[in-house]
């Protein structure tokens, strides 16, 4: 019978999570490091074609749109058929869509490749292994999501400053051609290492004390969707990475523009992104692991903090040295939120539907993500200046700080410490 079976993970020379936070540590480096990128390609699409900020910046906000709203289905499958086959099928959409931007001439094809075909691979890059990250950890959730994280830093330092030097050598397009390759045959098979439970296995989460258990205690406790949805802090958690997705992705598509305005090369405008995903890598690792201690809500007062420095620092002092200060700043608090969602949404709701309402959250932040970036080109073409969208950005946080502090318990997690 099952419930003879199910042992604690010290009984084995290895335990099996550690593989799965292998895998998710690669798929993180690949999806967020190569996601990262449009910045970088963002000028030449501006020389070749000469289109508008606000029409360049579009394509990004429609695939942070999509990949958001997939998020919901993909969450779904990944609580109803597992992780490895939704994370196979959005790798080949990711990958292909990448190779097929080395053939744009127009802008509906930026538009449909990038704003669709590679929106549907990403989809699957964070729902997919926070998931099942949360899934696999217990007492340890928060450092091991910390841990995988540190895999989109890595991607966030390295891709910007790969894909300059492979633009410069190569031209934009092969620079298409090759990173799609490289994400394709890397997510694809680093997918196939994935599975959704270890009760699935045989195995008990991370940090359970029990060797054995019955077949009652196998049901996934946790509330669903709709009882999640019902509560404040669901609503609470919302308006909070509405505001987050809305300054990352502003930060994200027009931090490089931005630099290269006020002096910098285009390659010490690649170094700026590369920052933030360096300095991320220090955010998520710390945050990750503090979270599991001072607990999520003081992650997440500690995060959006460090936002409102950075944007008070970007919107006084207009020198190119406070850009990097700014990235330093914003790189941690960026890191930390990321490592944050995945925790508190297990620790408010569980892991019955986690990659359900994880994936509806986590459109929340790509809706505040769609209207940042276009919103910011929008606002550079008729007035010149990104001070308006950083200001904005400024208030977002400073909200976000109270939404925080004022973050409380919901009735699960009270019943779950009893």
């Amino acid at each position: 019978m099952m419930e003879n079976k199910l042992v604690n993970h010290k009984n084995n020379k290895i335990y099996y999570g550690y593989i799965i936070a292998s895998s998710a540590f690669i798929i993180q480096i690949l999806g967020p490091g190569s996601y990262i990128t449009y910045g970088i390609f963002f000028n030449s699409f501006l020389t070749e074609f000469g289109w508008s900020r606000a029409m360049i910046s579009g394509a990004s906000s429609l695939y942070f749109f999509m990949f958001g709203l997939l998020g919901i289905l993909t969450g779904r499958l990944v609580d109803k058929i597992g992780p490895r086959i939704v994370m196979t099928g959005c790798g080949i959409f990711y990958g292909s869509g990448y190779m097929l931007m080395s053939q744009i001439q127009s802008v509906w094809q930026l538009y449909f490749f990038y704003g669709l075909i590679v929106a549907i691979g990403f989809s699957a890059i964070d729902v997919v292994t926070l998931s099942t990250i949360a899934r696999w950890f217990s007492r340890r959730r928060g450092t091991m999501t910390g841990t995988i994280k540190v895999g989109a830093g890595v991607g966030l330092m390295i891709g910007p400053l790969a894909i300059n030097w492979l633009i410069l050598s190569y031209g934009w397009r092969t620079s298409y051609i090759i990173m799609g390759g490289v994400v394709l045959v890397f997510l694809v098979a680093a997918s196939q290492f994935l599975k959704r439970d270890p009760s699935r296995i045989g195995l008990l989460p991370d940090g359970e004390k029990r060797t054995i258990i019955d077949k009652v205690s196998l049901i996934e406790a946790g509330l669903p969707l709709k009882k999640a949805s019902q509560t404040k802090q669901f609503w609470m958690l919302c308006v909070m990475c509405l505001f987050f997705g809305f300054c990352l992705q502003t930060v994200m598509i027009h931090s490089a523009p931005y630099a290269i305005d006020i002096g910098a090369s285009p390659s010490t405008a690649a170094s700026i992104l590369s920052i933030i995903g360096g300095v991320s890598i220090a955010g998520r690792f710390i945050m990750g692991g503090a979270s599991d201690k001072i607990g999520n809500k003081w992650g997440y007062i500690i995060c959006f903090a460090c936002f409102i420095i950075a944007f008070i620092t970007i919107l006084t002092i207009h020198e190119l040295w406070v850009l990097c200060l700014f990235a330093v700043v914003y790189g941690f608090g960026h890191g930390g939120l990321w490592v944050l969602l995945s925790p508190v949404l297990a620790e408010l709701f569980g892991i019955a539907s986690h990659g359900t309402i994880f994936g509806l959250v986590y459109f929340v932040i790509t809706i505040g993500g769609t209207i940042g970036p276009i919103l910011a080109g929008y606002l550079f073409d008729i007035t010149g200046s990104y001070q308006i969208v950083f200001s904005t950005c400024l208030i977002f946080s400073i909200i976000a700080v109270i939404l925080s502090a004022c973050l409380t318990p919901t009735t699960y997690s009270k019943a779950k410490r009893i």
